[in-house]
């Protein structure tokens, strides 16, 4: 009798789990609403940027659309200021935010995220001709620049040397703007942003050798939201198996850096 009551009761918990992870309403919420509101910095190419013409493009908008469609719902993107975004989530403004946001355990504390997508890092970019520095060993005494509320201002902490400036911008247009006008020395920008921006301006700019850090990207949920963030990570884990992931990621890099083993 107490082996089939404590199987029962372990059944039960078992049970109970289970609906409190898919019964919190989250996905059926969007679901019956039609659409999933994702926020993002619309610019930070090639994750998600303005085209001339004002569409929105990159490869967070073509994943994310591409869940859309598997899940049924429309995607709704939100530009909203990378500083406070996570307040902004909170505030229930957006589903999730969607925009190359790197996993840390400070945010980790914040938000639910999904498992790494992307595996992203840090770089500086000094300006084309720069001859003083070779490696990231060589900063020092240098005026640094970087996105407000980015993962870039931890990196500059890791430097061996840390910069006697150190400059925040609303977005990294503006700090290379300045790298460029010779205000600042270096910008510490993400690798898949930074490597964008430079290829679009041959010439003006270069990449020391070498990663301040490594980060992955993921998307990042409201704490309580499991249920709709796993539907989406049941999604992307589809994508990865079937090939769609590493043929965004080609599209968009020109290699794939989105196979989870590579990381």
């Amino acid at each position: 009798m107490k082996k089939t009551l404590v199987l029962f009761l372990t059944v039960l918990l078992s049970l109970a789990a289970v609906c409190a992870f898919a019964g919190d309403g989250s996905w059926e919420r969007v679901k019956k609403g039609g659409k999933l509101v994702i926020g993002l910095d619309d610019a930070f190419p090639p994750m998600g940027y303005r085209q001339a013409d004002g569409k929105l493009v990159g490869f967070d908008i073509d994943a994310a659309e591409e869940v859309g469609k598997r899940l049924g719902i429309k995607i709704v993107w939100q530009p909203t200021a990378w500083e406070g975004v996570i307040h902004s989530l909170d505030a229930k403004k957006f589903d999730c935010i969607w925009n190359g946001m790197t996993i840390t355990p400070e945010r980790a504390k914040e938000v639910a995220f999904t498992k790494p997508y992307i595996m992203d890092g840090q770089i500086a970019v000094v300006n084309f001709k720069e001859k003083r520095f070779k490696g990231l060993k060589d900063l020092k005494g240098i005026k640094a620049g970087t996105q407000k509320g980015s993962s870039g201002l931890e990196a500059v902490k890791k430097l061996a040397t840390p910069p006697k400036e150190l400059k925040e911008y609303e977005d990294y247009p503006k700090a290379l703007l300045d790298l460029e006008a010779g205000r600042i020395d270096v910008v510490v920008v993400d690798n898949v942003t930074g490597r964008d921006m430079i290829a679009k301006r041959p010439g003006k700019f270069k990449i020391l050798p070498g990663m301040i850090s490594k980060e992955p990207f993921g998307v990042a949920f409201r704490k309580d939201d499991n249920g709709l963030r796993g539907k989406v990570q049941q999604t992307l884990d589809k994508m990865v198996k079937d090939g769609s992931m590493a043929k965004i990621s080609r599209k968009w890099f020109a290699e794939d850096i989105t196979n989870p083993k590579k990381f």
